[in-house]
């Protein structure tokens, strides 16, 4: 039996994964995990609600089940979060028992947003961010969302339509509405992800219209686990200068805010090194408090040749990894790109290290990768 076939027997029945991938750096920086609707038998159909919790559950552990440490993506309906604190408490309980904390999983929502509903969607977007979950939009361009629903919940992610996505290649004129909503997605300093991606020239026009984010069949088989190779049909030296979406100060470090990778502060060397060795694209791993505050960061290249030394893992690998950590260096997601580049430049011991972006309240987002500053801001 192959490591995958192993791996499949171990995981609920059909889940289904698919890498995101950062153009910018060619790496996977988040797993997006599904399952489809169970077989329903007799007369009794499942509540909808509950079975959209359900599944949105048992993906959440489909992803925790293949030991990756990148953040999961999970897809949830408007008409579930419309439903109230009953089913969120249910899905808040679930969720935690995978083990995983809520900055460590983006809630997709899917579906439109008709005015009756629109009160206790937005009271529920408001009850996720605040638990600490990452929450995303998907269909924008299709589904009916009021633009200003995307200010009110402070989203995220923006998940194109894919058939939008996919036609905007050969038609002007939706090619002229992707790039508006990328504009727009850029203005309100959150990510914009291209889904179901099948061609090299597809993902090639999701580049140039300034999207950094994309999945699908170009880049991954269906059958992909964490770990496999993944297809990167434009080169990271290929990006082009993408319009600059902001005025006078340029565009805001949140445009290039990746998830992050993290650990409780209390985490030991060994956990830190398994998720390092988990995934080699992972630069860093924030080590955060019960508030997902950053406490400190774990620099891979410093970490490694610690632990690399005469005795190192011995030493080390059962003691707090804060011991071979340096202190977070947070930016606020509303600074410009270039204000955080010259924050980075004021330690000249640790220029490279990735920068800790967090929210108003302290609490991490994500990280910034000091090299994809340089690049972005002298193109």
């Amino acid at each position: 039996m192959s490591a995958v076939d192993a791996l499949d027997a171990l995981l609920p029945a059909r889940a289904v994964f698919h890498p995101v991938v950062d153009l910018g750096t060619g790496t996977v920086v988040a797993v997006e995990a599904h399952t489809p609707p169970a077989g329903v038998s007799g007369p009794m159909r499942p509540d909808p609600a509950a079975e959209d919790v359900r599944r949105a559950v048992e993906a959440a552990r489909a992803g925790t089940g293949l030991g990756t440490p990148l953040p999961l993506q999970i897809g949830l309906r408007t008409e579930t979060l419309a439903r109230g604190d009953d089913l969120l408490a249910e899905l808040h309980r679930g969720l935690s028992d995978t083990g995983r904390r809520p900055q460590e999983i983006i809630i997709c929502v899917s579906g439109g947003f008709p005015p009756a509903a629109r009160p206790p969607v937005t009271a529920a977007l408001s009850a996720l961010r605040r638990t600490g979950y990452l929450v995303g939009h998907a269909g924008l361009g299709a589904a009916h969302a009021p633009l200003d629903l995307l200010v009110d919940g402070a989203s995220y992610l923006l998940k194109l339509d894919p058939e939008l996505a996919r036609r905007s290649v050969s038609e002007p004129r939706r090619a002229a509405l992707v790039g508006s909503l990328v504009e727009l997605a850029h203005r309100l300093e959150t990510h914009v992800l291209a889904p179901h991606m099948a061609t090299r020239e597809q993902v090639l026009h999701m580049r140039d219209a300034g999207v950094r984010l994309v999945q699908g069949p170009a880049l991954a088989p269906p059958e992909w686990r964490p770990g496999m190779p993944i297809h990167i049909p434009v080169a990271a030296a290929e990006e082009s200068a993408r319009p600059d979406p902001g005025l006078g100060l340029g565009p805001r470090v949140s445009e290039f805010t990746l998830p992050a990778v993290t650990l409780p502060h209390t985490a030991t060397a060994g956990e830190v090194l398994n998720a390092l060795n988990a995934e080699t694209g992972i630069t860093s791993v924030v080590l955060v408090d019960d508030r997902q505050r950053p406490r400190c960061t774990v620099d891979r290249t410093r970490f490694l040749l610690r632990l690399s030394g005469a005795y190192g893992h011995a030493l080390h690998a059962r003691r707090p990894a804060a011991r071979l950590a340096d202190p977070p260096r947070p930016v606020p997601r509303t600074v410009p790109a270039v204000a955080a580049l010259r924050a980075a430049g004021q330690e000249s011991e640790r220029v490279y290290d990735d920068l800790v972006v967090v929210d108003e309240v302290g609490r991490c987002l994500g990280i910034v990768r000091v090299a994809d500053l340089i690049r972005s801001l002298s193109s």
